[in-house]
């Protein structure tokens, strides 16, 4: 009798996996056989004694784990209706069974503290922090905190500063949505998404808008200061809808190696020349096109103008969107498939995982390609996690 998914043998340190029957990802898709010991890849090949968990792939893919280096999604489970909040520990748990049913093995929870109450507050950016690093060991997913800075939250400055140097932060990115507020101040339908998610009036919103503007002048010297505490500290650092090939330019400066999310393709191009690593949504491809008006994800991967495809609000997208872009003819699944996997890993310095290869991180993803791709079942850190065909354990 297969073991199942809670025994030991799934879940223990140490465990022995043989994934057999299957097309590998490799340097090309090969009929191969996989063998994982103590969470890393052992071997690829025959196996000669099959021991441990035995997971039968014939018709399947088996594709490196999905590194996923923006995702906001779990904000929904926090907050699934405006000012309606349900326990932090629960959220998490929740989202990380969502990651793993999209072969998601590396997660970056896009984590935004702005100088807003509420949702993106002060109090549920240090409570996140918290229990990401306190849930770490049981989620599925490693599990990593993405630092979504808001330029003008200059009051955050120093706590972010040693937040960095104490290892909490996987990836620190800036981000600047003042200006686009003022910009829909007379725009109720934007406003009043902003609004609600703080639990102010639209005075008193308005008001704190003002008062946080007022001190522009002051925002380029934080955003140099903590770019350079995140680059003494190792840790990646990405500029979130760079607005111009000047801008982008000014964050080369700082350090700033990652565009994430360019807002033309003129800017894409100047991240291009400079070879640095080019982040778009998954979404954005699975749509047909972006809802915000920005590049067209799709194009950008045909003019090779992204390196790197993101969940951002969407989880189920980023195992579908290298298919898409395959059958669409954007890119061979082999390349489209590193935009998930190996691309990102490099861009934020996880050397160990994102392609598959004895020694490497056991992350993989086994997708069953037709008629639709469907992610069948989850491995991460050498870890049976998710399980979406029982039969894949044999009968």
């Amino acid at each position: 009798m297969p073991p199942r998914l809670g025994d030991d043998m799934a879940t223990g340190t140490g465990m022995k996996m043989e994934i057999t029957g299957a097309e590998v990802l490799l340097d090309a898709f090969e009929a191969t056989n996989v063998s994982i010991d103590d969470g890393r890849i052992a071997a690829l090949g025959a196996v000669a004694s099959p021991t441990g968990l035995a997971i039968h792939a014939e018709g399947c893919l088996v594709l490196p784990g999905i590194v996923d280096c923006h995702g906001d999604a779990f904000e929904r489970h926090i907050m699934p209706r405006p000012g309606v909040s349900f326990d932090l520990d629960l959220a998490l748990r929740d989202a990380d069974r969502a990651l793993l049913a999209s072969g998601i093995t590396t997660a970056f929870h896009g984590v935004t503290w702005s100088w807003e109450p509420g949702l993106r507050g002060a109090e549920n950016a240090r409570l996140l922090v918290d229990r990401i690093a306190a849930l770490k060991s049981e989620l599925g997913a490693d599990t990593r905190f993405h630092m979504r800075h808001e330029t003008f939250n200059l009051d955050a400055e120093e706590e972010i500063g040693v937040w960095l140097e104490q290892g909490r932060i996987g990836v620190l990115a800036f981000n600047d949505h003042t200006e686009g507020t003022l910009k829909s101040r007379h725009r109720p339908d934007k406003i009043g998404k902003m609004v609600e998610r703080t639990g102010l009036s639209h005075d008193a919103f308005m008001e704190l808008v003002d008062q946080v503007y007022a001190r522009k002048g002051e925002v380029a010297g934080s955003v140099s200061r903590l770019a350079e505490r995140a680059g003494r500290a190792g840790v990646p650092i990405m500029s979130h809808d760079d607005m111009s090939p000047e801008m982008r330019r000014e964050h080369r400066a700082l350090g700033i190696a990652i565009a994430e999310f360019p807002i033309n393709e003129e800017t894409a191009r100047e991240a291009a020349s400079a070879n640095e690593a080019i982040v778009f949504g998954a979404p954005n491809v699975v749509r047909g096109g972006s809802h915000t008006g920005c590049p067209a994800a799709e194009e950008m991967v045909r003019e090779g103008l992204c390196t790197i495809l993101a969940s951002d609000y969407y989880y189920p997208a980023l195992p579908l969107a290298p298919f898409l872009l395959a059958e669409r003819g954007a890119a061979s699944l082999r390349a489209a498939w590193k935009l998930v996997s190996e691309n990102p890993a490099t861009a934020l310095g996880l050397t160990d995982r994102g392609r598959i290869a004895p020694g490497l991180r056991a992350d993989l993803v086994i997708v069953r390609p037709e008629p639709t791709p469907r992610v069948v079942a989850t491995i991460a850190g050498g870890r049976l996690v998710h399980l979406a065909d029982p039969d894949l354990l044999g009968r």
